[in-house]
């Protein structure tokens, strides 16, 4: 039997203090790839050493990449180039994370190799389609199940693949970072057109490790004339571990915490706008560009929150932090109103249901609708919710637990590892009364 994780949260409480969250997922996926591909040595820092990004080094340690570490978050890559991947013995096995296997399918498809992609039952439930059919408009061939998911076979199309005009039918970080990569691989110019921002770590770290990227309003061009070199990397603090204390601190009265070494990437801090906007008391420190990547500290005061529309055109700039984004709007006066956000139904989760769900159990009037929720802002009770595996979920869950009348239970935490094993040990330090136990 796998091991479970149960959250128990007592009621009550205030955030107080400082913390460094982790190290950012995108940019720790993004660190390995390309690090991988350079010539050179690169030489990581503050390295989320979580399940999702360990899944996408020992992918690269599996196609013959040398790495050392990660040790206190820091890695030595020995790059291999461009073309000095070797074909993986095994199927490469990349656990829960969406991130690896979408962009690994975009860099493997123009390898000299065949590979196969798989991972962990929700992952193989995630759709692939969305970077499988404009790969094979590239020439890559590529096999999934009939329902489009996992696990992929990939016939690797050394020096086949051509560049393509791709217009994104949806906003999406992880299918723009595929296309580009495999851009890398393709003859002529790959360019992608994004219909709203989405997170551009991938074109930061191309420029970072000397490879040209071309950005032009929302299109972005990449061809396969050149090549990687090693940099040094210093992997800002997630803006989506923080997103929980942001909003913890905002809804536990005589809360007063700083966020140290965040990144606020501008196509991230969708999740500070919106709490901005519903009156959230959130300053921006000592500003300062890290490896082409902006950081901040963020100090953070418990402020009285306002039910909101939440602007349609933020939705993308905070996609991963809606889970908690909702538990600041059951705590917030009046209605908040969340539109065009349906990728949100294909997370690890569904994650409008899975929410809806819970926060009925706590007493909280959250109606599901197909892109998103309304939400009116009450007094959180007690329960017992369902993560349903999903890291999110759980942790903003617990977040709630500051403003609930009784205690909260979360079932099915384990996921939590994914992105922030070290929550059990952060949220207590700054005041939250959370209790973790293996069943």
């Amino acid at each position: 039997m796998a091991k479970t994780i149960t959250f128990t949260v007592q009621p009550g409480g205030s955030l107080n203090g400082q913390a460094r969250v982790p190290g950012d997922k995108s940019i720790s996926h993004r660190s390995i790839m390309l690090g991988s591909l350079a010539d050179g040595v690169t030489h990581v820092k503050g390295f989320l050493e979580a399940e999702d990004a360990l899944a996408t080094l020992q992918a690269f340690k599996d196609m013959g990449v040398v790495i050392e570490g990660p040790k206190n978050g820091e890695l030595t890559i020995h790059g291999v180039g461009k073309h000095g991947l070797k074909a993986p013995q095994k199927p490469l096995y990349l656990g829960n994370s969406g991130t690896s296997m979408r962009l690994l399918s975009g860099l493997l498809a123009g390898q000299a190799f065949d590979s196969v992609l798989t991972g962990d039952k929700s992952l193989s439930g995630r759709p692939m389609k969305r970077v499988t059919d404009p790969l094979a408009q590239m020439g890559a061939v590529i096999e999934t199940t009939e329902k489009g998911t996992a696990p992929l076979h990939i016939i690797g199309q050394d020096g086949k693949l051509k560049g393509i005009d791709y217009q994104m039918p949806m906003a999406s970080a992880q299918v723009k970072s595929c296309l580009l990569l495999a851009g890398m691989y393709a003859e002529g110019a790959t360019r992608v057109t994004e219909p709203a921002p989405t997170r551009d770590h991938t074109e930061r770290m191309l420029n970072g490790f000397s490879y040209p990227v071309e950005k032009e309003g929302a299109k972005v061009t990449i061809t396969a004339e050149g090549r990687l070199t090693a940099a040094d990397i210093d992997v800002p603090s997630d803006i989506s571990s923080a997103a929980f204390f942001l909003v913890g601190a905002s809804i536990a009265p005589g809360s007063d915490i700083v966020l140290n070494h965040v990144g606020i990437n501008p196509t991230r801090t969708g999740v500070i706008d919106i709490l901005r906007l519903m009156g959230a008391d959130i300053e921006i420190l000592n500003e300062r560009i890290v490896g082409g990547e902006p950081v901040a500290d963020l100090h953070v005061k418990s402020a009285p929150l306002k039910g909101i529309d939440i602007p349609e055109e933020l939705v993308p700039l905070a996609i991963d932090e809606f889970p908690v984004l909702f538990v600041a709007a059951a705590c917030a006066e009046g209605q908040t109103r969340l539109t065009g956000a349906e990728e949100l139904r294909v997370k690890e989760s569904d994650r409008i249901q899975v929410m809806a769900d819970g926060l009925q159990i706590l007493g909280i009037d959250a109606q599901p609708t197909p892109d998103g929720m309304i939400i009116q802002g009450g007094k959180i009770g007690s329960g017992s919710v369902e993560s349903h595996g999903d890291h999110r979920i759980a942790m903003a869950f617990s977040i709630a637990g500051l403003r609930a009348g009784g205690k909260i239970v979360i079932n099915d935490c384990e996921n939590v590892n994914t992105s922030f094993p070290e929550f059990i040990e952060i949220a207590p330090s700054l005041g939250l009364k959370l209790q973790s136990e293996q069943g």
